[in-house]
């Protein structure tokens, strides 16, 4: 299972933290998708999205993880925009 979120105004080296943060929870891979804009906008953010995928989407722990995590950066940083949910390829 994996799932897409974003949050327009967050910097590269926020999206770099939360991914890494995200990788320490077992079962978890994340990867950071560029923005695709064709106009550069000093506010926006150079990441279109962070996707996150769980290599066993039955782990509700692992995906609790997730949750809180991307929870205490949303709090900090505005909130997350889920992009796509998407079952396992």
């Amino acid at each position: 299972m994996s799932y897409s979120v974003q949050n327009p105004t967050l910097p590269l080296a926020v999206y770099r933290e939360v991914a890494a943060h995200l990788t320490q929870v077992d079962g978890v891979q994340t990867r950071l998708t560029p923005q695709t804009s064709q106009q550069f906008e000093y506010t926006l953010s150079q990441v279109g999205s962070l996707e996150i995928e769980f290599s066993d989407p039955n782990n509700s722990q692992a995906q609790t993880e997730v949750v809180k995590i991307l929870a205490y950066y949303g709090d900090r940083y505005g909130a997350w925009t889920i992009l796509s949910s998407l079952e396992t390829r």
